[in-house]
């Protein structure tokens, strides 16, 4: 039985009505506390220009910075049936129709296929205003399929990961994904098809124990959170505390737990020449 349905994609909800002077013009750098002006900042890959702090992107704006001339989407109308029913402080299917009219997507990941710098791949991009991009049954499900279409068209699979990990809300089955995510990523594997895992702010749970830490070259952007649990649950589990830096990725970089820490806006020549190194089709 699936637990999920296909629906229409619903239109993002737009901006206030009788707004009279428009909103988001400026935005304030966490980093220097500067405000920057918002077009600047998004024709910069949204990284702040005079620090570099990297501020977070949607999952399509993420897809828009790989792809050279657009993507062809997949699997769009996949949208969870709430299999357990879940209610607590409010009913699930209420939380996941206010993430649908906030992001226009039914669920917290885009996979779309086209060309990177010229080399076809496909590409999954997690969407953190989803509920905190969390894994459900239709994220695993939509990567997976991302995974095996990269298999059939032995295409290099790219997954951009932002999330709070598995999401609370379906239980077991959304821990289930980890196990079905990795497994098409090990037949990616036998078959010599590249994986490559870019892991963003915040990268944590169930997502960082399962696919986000199996790429063929685990690439990371500068002061991202990735982790298991929080930093104050191992503080207060190892009654010790955590050295400065710990679970951003210039810490996990230094102890050997990704492999290169890239700037955004060289992302995408990075990623290019990690699969033609590896011999990925052009």
């Amino acid at each position: 039985m699936a637990w999920f349905k296909k629906e229409k994609t619903p239109i993002a909800a737009g901006a206030k009505a009788g707004a009279r002077v428009p909103e988001g013009l400026w935005i304030k750098c966490p980093s220097r506390a500067k405000a920057l002006y918002h077009k600047d900042l998004e024709a910069n890959l949204r990284v702040c220009p005079s620090c570099a702090h990297h501020f977070r992107m949607t999952a399509a704006d993420r897809l828009r910075s790989l792809f050279d001339d657009g993507w062809q989407e997949h699997d769009a109308g996949l949208a969870s049936t709430d299999p357990l029913g879940f209610t607590d402080t409010k009913p699930y299917r209420e939380r996941l129709r206010a993430s649908q009219a906030a992001t226009g997507l039914l669920d917290a990941v885009i996979v779309g296929s086209g060309t990177l710098d010229g080399i076809p791949v496909v590409i999954a991009a997690m969407e953190y205003a989803f509920i905190g991009g969390s894994m459900g049954v239709v994220v695993g499900e939509k990567i997976t399929r991302g995974v095996e279409r990269g298999l059939a068209e032995r295409r290099p699979v790219i997954v951009v990961s932002c999330s709070g990990g598995a999401r609370m809300m379906e239980g077991a089955l959304s821990l289930m994904q980890m196990a079905k995510v990795s497994a098409a990523l090990a037949r990616l594997d036998r078959a010599g098809v590249p994986f490559l895992s870019v892991l963003t702010d915040p990268t944590t749970g169930g997502v960082t124990a399962s696919f986000a830490m199996l790429g063929d070259l685990n690439l990371a952007e500068p002061k991202a959170l990735i982790g298991f649990a929080g930093p104050r649950v191992i503080e207060q589990t190892i009654r010790q505390k955590l050295p400065d830096g710990f679970q951003r990725s210039e810490f996990l970089l230094a102890h050997g737990m990704i492999d290169v820490v890239v700037d955004r806006r060289e992302l995408k020549g990075t990623i290019a020449k990690a699969l033609r190194f590896m011999h990925a089709p052009a």
